[in-house]
């Protein structure tokens, strides 16, 4: 497999095109697309997104493999760990969750560090650490002000505490 920067720049730009299909609810279609671009020039986020379609169409292990891949590729980007414990409280394994939350929230690299944080305070809301949800959900608040779920939970975890 060639790795020239026209075949990275073909691969991006393909992921680009899954990406968009996955949003408009055209699984197949970025499915597709995504084992396309991988195939031309595997990334963390192909293999990423790529999970988050196959966990859309409830296939959380295929898509935990994926997130695995993800992390073989770029262990500092963060988004495949929280999307593992992200689809293993999906699947109802929420203690499983924590270690790939805290990996997330310690990645170097994240697009969106709240929601590790939010992910992980609902494990603790399910396990009774109301507590420690609390303080998820609080740095969740921290990372991104504007989190209106976060803020949301954060409340109800403040509700169950009174």
């Amino acid at each position: 497999m060639s790795t020239t920067d026209t075949d990275r720049a073909e691969a991006i730009r393909l992921w680009q095109h899954a990406h968009k299909a996955q949003l408009a609810g055209q699984f197949t279609k970025a499915l597709r697309l995504y084992r396309e671009s991988l195939e031309i020039y595997p990334t963390a986020e192909a293999h990423t997104y790529m999970g988050w379609t196959l966990s859309q169409l409830g296939r959380h292990e295929e898509a935990i493999e994926q997130c695995k891949l993800a992390i073989d590729i770029d262990p500092e980007y963060g988004n495949p760990y929280n999307d593992i414990g992200s689809y293993l409280i999906q699947l109802e394994r929420r203690e499983e969750a924590i270690p790939w939350l805290d990996k997330a929230i310690a990645a170097p690299r994240d697009d969106a560090r709240a929601y590790p944080y939010l992910n992980l305070s609902r494990v603790y809301d399910h396990l009774g650490k109301l507590y420690l949800a609390k303080d998820a959900l609080e740095k969740a608040i921290a990372e991104e002000p504007t989190f209106w779920r976060a803020r949301q939970a954060y409340w109800l975890i403040v509700g169950k505490l009174n």
